[in-house]
């Protein structure tokens, strides 16, 4: 007699508790919630997007608006805020917490003002990057339809955010890594030709460098796996393919030789370009200047190209890749964040939506004005109303 093999179960990080003070246009609000998806239905102003921001923050970053970190105080408040949250996954619940607490007027300088403290199940962290360990959040806005209208900096970010999700050590590259940037610009501006200094900043440049290059290069080359394989999923054919790649003067020398040659090569490039890069003001190659490419693999064509409509489809295909690719390598999908999400989807692809994210089994939390966008998710989700800064619950018809 054979033995019923059970298909695994793929869990998610959930939200169960949120908690704003000072935060935006809340003053205090509390949100209680399950692992079910939660929709946020109001009216432009009231507050749907701040409380995804808010969220947002419970990484490491400057969240999903990229505000400075004063810039999130309530207007009516002394200048700090807070946001804590009680994160359910497949090792128990934590509590994070994450704000600015020194007032600005208060704090001695604006340095100061702008740093945020976090505390994770009541213990003091150095610094945000801890809190990747406890909750994975990845988020749509609307502001990134016009990713690929705009500059590469948007698509960089997108990918780098993306990166880190695989590989927490992403986010200190690049923090050196731009750090190192800048001492070397400003010897070469300062005219310093310090040949050992320059050496030793263009090594770690290097080395740094490679490695930033070929953790992109692996997550477009996991996310493509991904996405190649949607078609087994409840949403087959909804999103178009997608085909992501990483454009950029390493990543193109990681396709043809070892990380070590590619180290060696880059050192050398920097150092023939320095008076080059001194009369510019800055680094003229390396990651920094790379950009992330999209391809329609039906259309054969690049993302900028599409209609705004196939843009979003687009984007939708390449969260709901990094989602399943997270759950797949790491046991748990992160939590979505996707504002306005149902503009420019038909009925379909809204469906489709719906039943990938069940099917995922993720916390998603999704905002739009109207509620008949949301209401074939019925008893799937849970429904709040927000109205200027204040939250009730919505009965399911």
């Amino acid at each position: 007699m054979g033995v019923a093999i059970e298909e695994p179960f793929v869990s998610a990080y959930a939200i169960t508790r949120l908690i704003l003070t000072d935060f935006r246009n809340y003053t205090y609000l509390k949100v209680e919630a399950d692992s079910r998806p939660v929709v946020l239905t109001g009216a432009n102003g009231s507050g749907k997007t701040n409380l995804l921001e808010a969220i947002s923050f419970l990484t490491p970053g400057r969240g999903l608006r990229r505000a400075k970190l004063t810039e999130a105080a309530n207007i009516g408040g002394r200048g700090g805020w807070a946001v804590a949250a009680d994160v359910a996954s497949n090792v128990g619940t934590s509590t994070l917490g994450t704000g600015v607490i020194s007032p600005v007027g208060e704090a001695e300088n604006k340095e100061t003002a702008e740093r945020r403290s976090v505390k994770i199940d009541g213990q003091n962290m150095s610094g945000s990057t801890a809190l990747s360990d406890y909750v994975k959040v990845s988020w749509l806005t609307p502001q990134m339809d016009r990713l690929f209208q705009e500059g590469a900096s948007g698509r960089r970010r997108f990918l780098d955010r993306l990166t880190f999700g695989f590989d927490p050590a992403h986010g200190k590259r690049m923090t050196a890594f731009e750090k190192v940037m800048r001492d070397r610009n400003r010897l070469l501006k300062e005219g310093r030709y310090d040949r050992h200094w320059l050496a030793s900043l263009e090594r770690s440049l290097a080395e740094t460098g490679t490695a930033i290059a070929a953790a992109r290069r692996e997550t477009a080359a996991r996310l493509n796996s991904s996405m190649a394989t949607a078609a087994q999923g409840t949403g087959a054919g909804a999103f178009p393919k997608a085909e992501v790649s990483v454009e950029g003067l390493l990543e193109g020398w990681l396709e043809e030789m070892s990380a070590l040659a590619v180290e060696d090569k880059y050192r050398s490039k920097l150092e023939a370009s320095r008076r080059q890069d001194a009369m510019a003001g800055s680094t003229s190659l390396g990651p920094h200047r790379s950009d992330l490419g999209v391809l329609h693999k039906d259309k054969g064509m690049p993302a900028g190209q599409c209609s705004t409509g196939e843009q979003k489809a687009l984007l939708i295909s390449i969260i709901l890749g990094d989602a399943r690719l997270q759950a797949g390598m790491q046991g748990q999908a992160p939590v979505l964040l996707l504002d306005e999400i149902t503009a420019h989807l038909d009925q379909k692809r809204r469906a489709a939506l719906f039943d990938e994210i069940e099917e995922m089994k993720t916390q998603a939390w999704m905002t739009g004005t109207d509620y008949a966008l949301f209401s074939e998710l019925g008893n799937r989700a849970q429904f709040l109303t927000v109205d200027n800064g204040t939250i009730c619950r919505t009965a399911v018809s």
